[in-house]
């Protein structure tokens, strides 16, 4: 076994506390990443305090992982020592099932193993990147282009793909018109790639108070929903609304807002049940959708298109001593718009 630093939380409440974990040794196909930055998700918090069910402790989050190759197992071909890689939501797979033979392993028919909280098929409980070190498959281990700093291309691997995903099976192109709603971290990607797709973009936030940003940010439009005449004005003007929040929202009213085939997709993942009127889609034929990270091809594909087109995430990075401020500041949306984990301070106390 590899014994490295991490920051590990050991109860529902925190707080984070310097710690080691062990990785296992390599296996034939497995490549052990040094790792540079580390991003904090929501979901990272969701799970650590058990909002999403109950979690195994201590817990290491953390699945927005930016790093260095600095081992690789005896078969490994994909990669070398000093590749620039990246690993995301998942670490493995059945690798069997119809879905995955697709490239669509996030939605394994048996479940994909999350890069923490999970068991994986060693048997070992699966620990995040809030660490110094970890070992994957290379088959779970996607290649950052040169063109993308380790600094923002680590919330490429869920904010960036969690959005890239709908946006690209829905078709945001020219000629299409978007909304997303939320300017949070997941919404400023979506924002962000959808302007470079080329789609007419439109942020729905509660309030004006952002507007500034989602224009430099690549909206075309900004309404506040907390307006009721935002609803009157917009009815039935987007064929596709990307819903990235995590709270509860009135879907009836936002459904209203899509044009004939539209589609509302839920990226955000409230921890209460959300409820529809069926109304709501069958009068102009609407959809409600859900959608979850991308396969490592589209990964792979997202990180390329974000190169390509200099897209980056609007990030603040901090030491590793300061997660438990960083948390409760995504719990109180004071952040622009990703905090990072410079993982070289790991051992800071």
């Amino acid at each position: 076994m590899i014994t490295v630093q991490a920051r590990a939380t050991f109860s529902p409440e925190g707080p984070f506390r310097l710690t080691t974990i062990e990785r296992r040794d390599l296996q034939p196909h497995d490549v052990l990443i040094e790792i540079k930055y580390a991003g904090i998700c929501h979901s990272d918090i969701h799970t650590a305090r058990g909002e999403w069910g109950p979690v195994q402790y201590p817990l290491v989050p953390g699945h927005e992982i930016a790093g260095i190759v600095t081992q690789v197992g005896s078969e490994v071909t994909k990669y070398a020592v000093g590749d620039r890689v990246g690993v995301g939501c998942m670490v493995d797979s059945c690798r069997e099932c119809v879905n995955c033979r697709k490239g669509e392993e996030q939605y394994c028919l048996h479940g994909n193993t999350g890069t923490y909280a999970a068991i994986d098929r060693y048997g070992q409980y699966t620990q995040g990147g809030y660490s110094t070190h970890i070992v994957v498959t290379e088959d779970f281990v996607v290649r950052i282009p040169d063109g993308l700093a380790f600094d923002v291309a680590a919330p490429l691997l869920c904010a960036g793909i969690t959005t890239y995903s709908p946006l690209r099976h829905w078709g945001a192109a020219p000629g299409k018109k978007v909304a997303v709603v939320g300017l949070g971290g997941l919404g400023h990607m979506a924002v962000k790639l959808a302007h470079a797709m080329g789609a007419e973009v439109t942020v729905l936030s509660q309030s004006l108070k952002k507007k500034e940003d989602g224009l430099r940010l690549g909206a075309d439009h900004y309404y506040a929903t907390s307006d009721p005449e935002t609803f009157k004005k917009l009815a039935g003007s987007f064929d596709l609304i990307v819903n990235t929040v995590s709270a509860k929202i009135d879907l009836d009213a936002y459904l209203s807002l899509l044009a004939l085939d539209g589609t509302l997709v839920n990226v955000g993942a409230p921890a209460d049940p959300l409820s529809v009127n069926v109304f709501s889609l069958i009068g102009h034929r609407r959809s409600f959708a859900g959608s979850m990270i991308g396969g490592i091809r589209e990964t792979q594909e997202m990180l390329d298109f974000c190169a390509e087109h200099r897209i980056a995430p609007e990030i603040e990075v901090i030491s590793a001593d300061r997660i438990d401020e960083a948390w409760e500041r995504v719990l109180k949306s004071d952040v622009r718009y990703r905090f990072v984990i410079d993982i070289g301070t790991m051992g800071k106390e």
